[in-house]
């Protein structure tokens, strides 16, 4: 089988997938569970990125050597979570990736059930490979328990019980995977820290060298972008350690140079919202009166 010339593939249903990764018909039109090694094509016969139009999540045994978390690498556990929003690209699986299973969701058998609307919220499945959910090998045991039990409900004649069964196993499985995250940012303090410190500095930097007079407020994603990490990621992680997301962070870095000015400086209320990227005073004094419970000129009152 030749390569395609084209180095994106969109799939928008389930047939096509288990089509072209040379796997039998899927045993239901919207949600399926593969098992990697029954994947017959290699990646040199694939497209170098593909786009589902299905929620994946899929568990890979290569991660539990070197595990990537932002910058630095960690031995941890027995293997990894992947979970993948519709319409995301993701690459195309290493040859080397010979175990692991991957499960399926349609976002339409979802339809009628709560979780439908509850599954966008969770953050991880805008996370990056790098930022996978490693297991524990009880935490493995766990989810892979799960994993089994969809199996064989696909595997075992459909009835009226079926799909609830199905979905409550699908809602155990992101729930455990919730708990499981917040357990890594807890055991991952050492590196969490060190990103902590990094985005200190970014802001820091970014604020005394007053970039912002030049390109503005610094957004959530530069901030995520120069730490190597997404925004859903590193906001989860930053609330876990310190309460507060990254535009949080932001915000309290932005009223802290506010104040420096305030209290240091003869400029302007509107010198000093130019000088800190807004195009409208208005809206730095809403905002600062939001943090401070003062109007930025009550607040260099109370210094005189």
């Amino acid at each position: 089988m030749r390569k395609q010339d084209h180095s994106l593939r969109k799939f928008d249903s389930l047939s096509d997938v288990h089509r072209v990764f040379g796997l039998p018909t899927p045993l239901h039109p919207m949600i399926s569970f593969i098992d990697i090694r029954d994947i017959t094509v290699q990646r040199h016969e694939l497209a170098d990125s593909f786009a589902l139009n299905f929620y994946k999540i899929a568990y890979k045994t290569t991660l539990c050597s070197r595990a990537k978390y932002g910058q630095n690498y960690y031995d941890f556990g027995e293997g990894g979570l992947v979970f993948t929003a519709p319409n995301q690209l993701f690459e195309t699986p290493d040859d080397t990736v010979k175990s692991g299973s991957m499960l399926l969701i349609h976002p339409d058998f979802l339809l009628s059930y709560p979780l439908a609307s509850k599954i966008k919220q969770y953050g991880f499945f805008s996370y990056t490979a790098n930022e996978a959910l490693h297991l524990s090998e009880q935490e493995k045991t766990t989810i892979l328990s799960i994993f089994g039990i969809i199996d064989q409900e696909l595997k075992s004649r459909i009835d009226d019980f079926s799909h609830d069964v199905m979905i409550s196993q699908i809602e155990l499985l992101l729930n455990y995977a919730n708990r499981f995250y917040k357990r890594q940012f807890i055991t991952r303090k050492a590196a969490s820290h060190d990103v902590l410190q990094k985005l200190e500095a970014l802001l820091d930097d970014y604020f005394r060298t007053e970039k912002t007079v030049l390109q503005g407020i610094p957004t959530v994603q530069f901030i995520s972008d120069h730490l190597n990490m997404s925004p859903s990621y590193l906001s989860d992680m930053l609330r876990s350690l310190t309460g507060q997301n990254t535009q949080q962070h932001i915000h309290d870095k932005l009223i802290e140079t506010a104040k420096e000015k305030l209290s240091t400086t003869d400029f302007s209320v509107s010198e000093i919202a130019y000088a800190l990227g807004f195009e409208h005073a208005q809206s730095f004094s809403r905002l600062f009166k939001s943090k401070t419970d003062l109007s930025p000129l009550a607040f260099r009152q109370s210094f005189n």
